[in-house]
């Protein structure tokens, strides 16, 4: 055999396992990649253990891991407290400024009593008993006592004075909402400044009554209930009605002040009827009638300029 002729077969023999080797591989990938690549499967047991580990988070809502931490918890719980401690001091605050829970008495009314009040602002004559009803040291609601004072009655009375004294601006060709706004403004200055004149002399004669800002407003309040029937009499029967059915309910809030009022700025004595005596029972007694003479003047001053 001719060794030239062998050479090369045998360098064939030789060769084709070490070009298998470099054109193939045992899992069929491409025969150029020189390495077998082994990031995968160094990454497989770590990429599934993070995903093991993230499975639950992902599966919950965002806000689950924030709500279950204690800090978060403890900070829900602070803020309800500021919260709630900030709601008690404004409703501190305002009770101290507008006495809400006093309000709610002078409102509990009802109709019988709103009816009888009414009776007695326009004929007090036959009434005897002004003494307020107490309970426990607390005057009783006004829908029990004909005698407690109550706000529903001035609100409704000033309300119904408007309306009325629009009517009549409307009769006399006069109406416009800019004249009926001057006229309910005044009436409300009137009623403010009477009320601080009252407070005033109060403080000036040193009298300890029991009587409070809101009880001085509800008094002050009822002369409306005699303006609107004054108004409303003349507008249907003319200027002598008028005139007839004012002068009867000014004597009516006139009596009605002084026998509400002297079981307030009066001393027991006086209260009773017996002779009042000393400098400070003069100066109250004066005081009482000072009070109950101004409600026909204001009476007249609010209402004359309606009626013509």
């Amino acid at each position: 055999m001719d060794p030239t002729a062998a050479q090369p077969g045998f360098r064939q023999r030789k060769l084709q396992p070490n070009m298998r080797l470099r054109n193939s591989s045992p899992d069929g990938s491409d025969g150029s990649q020189l390495f077998e690549d082994t990031s995968g499967a160094g990454l497989g047991p770590q990429s599934g253990y993070r995903n093991q580990h993230a499975g639950p988070q992902a599966e919950g809502f965002p806000g689950q891991s924030l709500l279950s931490d204690p800090m978060s918890n403890l900070a829900m719980a602070y803020g309800s407290s500021l919260a709630s401690q900030g709601r008690e001091m404004v409703d501190k605050n305002l009770d101290r400024f507008i006495p809400i829970s006093k309000l709610k008495y002078y409102f509990a009314v009802d109709t019988v009593y709103v009816g009888k009040k009414l009776g007695l602002l326009v004929f007090p004559y036959m009434h005897e008993n002004w003494e307020v009803s107490y309970q426990q040291d607390t005057p009783v609601a006004p829908r029990f006592d004909v005698n407690a004072p109550d706000l529903y009655i001035p609100a409704m009375g000033f309300i119904t004075y408007v309306l009325v004294a629009g009517l009549a601006l409307g009769t006399q060709n006069k109406f416009s909402p800019e004249l009926l706004g001057v006229q309910a403004s005044s009436a409300f200055v009137w009623l403010v400044m009477e009320v601080l004149a009252v407070l005033l002399s109060l403080y000036l004669v040193t009298v300890n009554t029991d009587l409070t800002t809101i009880d001085l407003l509800a008094f002050s309040g009822y002369k409306y209930v005699g303006m609107i029937v004054g108004v409303v009499a003349g507008l249907l029967f003319g200027k002598p009605a008028y005139y007839l059915s004012l002068l009867w309910c000014c004597a009516a809030i006139f009596v009605f002040m002084i026998r509400t009022l002297r079981l307030k700025l009066l001393s027991e004595a006086a209260a009773e009827g017996r002779l009042v005596r000393g400098a400070r029972n003069q100066l109250r007694m004066y005081l009482t009638m000072s009070i109950a003479a101004a409600q026909p003047i204001f009476m007249y001053w609010l209402t004359y300029h309606l009626i013509r």
